[in-house]
């Protein structure tokens, strides 16, 4: 009875650093509390799967300020931690566009990422038509949702803001910025307003965010 003890723990602690690691695949960035919460144990435990991811060389950390009091560290992984995942979409994607880059002139680059974002915005004008501006707000977080995005969106004295908590380009982003103009072309687009950036996970910040404002921001 003893002897199987060690490996069922072995295995349930290796299925709990594997929720661990798809949380910071999905989320990019997170502090202990926050992966606690989404692993579903104490953040204690979550400690310890950190440290072992640590020492494996699969998740790093950073600290970063956050309003009045003390710095939050945010843990997220590594290159070897992204390689820990399938990634050979990916890789085959950064490949298409180096070659397109090495090819095209840059501004029809951004060009054509303008054009795919507006051409799948083109199905919701009609249904966004008849909208006011949130429920527009929540067709363009559907929307992102089924391209990958976790979105939320917040009533704000300029307007609203768009906060793209996770997002399926952060990747190919970091090397590639020019993909980033595809979300911001499409919520423009959807909501018939034009969206500004205000923040930018490719810039150190914890998330992409968007500010929108409208005559119907005080509806």
């Amino acid at each position: 009875m003893t002897m199987l003890t060690k490996p069922i723990a072995d295995e349930h602690s290796k299925s709990t650093r594997e929720k661990v690691l798809q949380t910071l695949l999905s989320r990019q960035r997170c502090t202990i509390n926050e992966l606690a919460e989404a692993v579903d144990i104490n953040p204690i435990s979550v400690r310890h799967h950190i440290a072992r991811l640590e020492a494996d060389g699969l998740v790093t950390s950073e600290e970063e300020r956050h309003g009045v009091g003390r710095p939050r560290r945010l843990y997220y992984l590594t290159d070897n931690g992204l390689e820990h995942f399938p990634s050979r979409y990916m890789k085959l994607t950064i490949r298409l566009l180096e070659q397109l880059k090495d090819s095209l002139p840059k501004p029809m680059i951004n060009r054509l990422f303008t054009q795919m974002a507006e051409e799948l915005a083109a199905d919701y004008h009609a249904e966004a038509s008849d909208l006011n501006i949130e429920q527009r707000l929540d067709l363009v977080a559907g929307l992102l949702s089924d391209e990958g995005f976790t979105v939320e969106w917040e009533k704000h004295e300029d307007g609203y803001l768009i906060h793209e908590i996770s997002c399926p380009y952060y990747h190919v982003g970091q090397n590639h910025p020019e993909i980033c103009t595809m979300d911001q072309t499409l919520i423009s687009s959807v909501l018939s307003i034009p969206a500004e950036k205000v923040h930018c996970v490719l810039n150190g910040d914890a998330h992409c965010s968007y500010l929108v404002t409208s005559l119907n921001a005080t509806e």
